[in-house]
């Protein structure tokens, strides 16, 4: 039994059938149906960070423009859905189709820059789209924004708020499944691989041109995912959410949860965003210092937790072995000296 519920896939699926539970729980009275909404928003979130841990604590390779890829999304799926009157299935598929190639160009052009650079050519590319969000009104609304209605599958089955979060859950089980199959096998290998050195990847022959592409694929899919469950769950899309500060929350929720982890970032998204949400922002005195409660996070973490919450069980585990290891040899020791001194007596005894 416990082997089972070791199992990762086993821990996704439980993890997504307690949070289905949630809408229950409200109705019950015991949570707020806001409280819902904001853990439906944390799971989109999450869905955008994991992303953005893949393409930088897998491959090494940063990117300030994950919010930009999000909002292209968001304002595609609204136009397809609600100005062209098409299926939410077509805007889905364009919405994922062109960012990605967008995000490739990008990967391509990732091989001339590194480090800093790098993030600093995405977060030009983020920039760009925010102004076409602002000023091509024709696609985006302008400073009005987007609006969107609920999702409508295979034509005739409209999704309510509630239905929408269950598919936003589903969609984030399946995620996690996905990426860990990928992150477990021969492409997570290469990906760490190319993240310590290079020159040492290619050496073994990994072709970094192409898992370079892959990553900034996935990144780009997941992104794009994100933003057309944000835009069908919250119902509008403003050019002024799409910013280099949600970037920067992306990054900073998988400092907190932990590179290369999947729980990791859920606990992440969950720590800076819904407890943000719940917790600090409907009282007044501490709405505003939201901010800095997530600049002291990201510092301590750096400094004293640097491989985030994720790895803080391993951590633990790891101190309690040593603990344990010394109390094996304090007693080994005392029990050496106990011999000892029964010998000394009896060769005592003999003189």
């Amino acid at each position: 039994m416990i082997k089972i519920v070791k199992n990762s896939y086993i821990q996704f699926i439980l993890l997504g059938l307690a949070l289905l539970t949630l809408p229950f729980i409200a109705e019950m009275g015991v949570i707020r149906n806001s409280t819902v909404t904001v853990i439906g928003t944390t799971i989109i979130y999450t869905i955008a960070a994991l992303g953005l841990n893949v393409l930088l604590g897998f491959s090494g390779l940063i990117s300030l423009g994950t919010a930009g890829f999000m909002g292209l999304a968001a304002y595609i799926s609204a136009y397809v859905t609600e100005t062209m009157n098409l299926p939410f299935e077509v805007a889905v598929l364009a919405a994922i189709i062109i960012p990605t190639f967008l995000g490739i160009l990008v990967g391509i052009l990732s091989l001339k820059f590194e480090g800093i650079y790098l993030g600093i050519a995405t977060l030009v590319v983020a920039e760009i789209l925010r102004e076409i969000f602002i000023n091509v009104t024709e696609f985006t609304g302008g400073a009005s924004g987007a609006l969107a209605s609920r999702p409508e599958l295979l034509g005739f089955f409209k999704l309510d708020r509630i239905q929408t979060y269950y598919l936003i859950v589903i969609v984030m089980v399946i995620i996690f499944m996905l990426i860990h199959n990928l992150t477990k096998g021969h492409m997570g290998r290469a990906l760490n691989a190319m993240r310590g050195s290079e020159a040492a990847a290619q050496a073994m022959g990994i072709n970094i041109f192409k898992y370079r592409l892959i990553a900034f694929g996935i990144a780009t899919i997941l992104a794009s995912v994100s933003g057309v469950l944000y835009v069908h769950y919250v119902g509008l899309s403003y050019p002024t959410t799409w910013n280099l500060m949600l970037s920067l929350d992306f990054l900073a929720i998988i400092v907190v949860g932990g590179f290369r982890s999947i729980f990791g970032t859920f606990i992440g998204a969950f720590i800076l965003f819904a407890m943000s949400e719940l917790f600090l922002k409907p009282i007044p005195a501490l709405a505003n210092i939201a901010p800095l409660v997530k600049g002291i996070l990201i510092i301590i973490f750096i400094l004293y937790y640097p491989n985030g919450l994720a790895n803080i069980k391993n951590q633990v585990s790891h101190w309690w072995q040593r603990r344990k290891g010394k109390k094996d040899e304090y007693g080994q020791t005392k029990e050496k000296k106990k011999k000892l001194t029964r010998a000394e007596v009896r060769e005592n005894d003999t003189a």
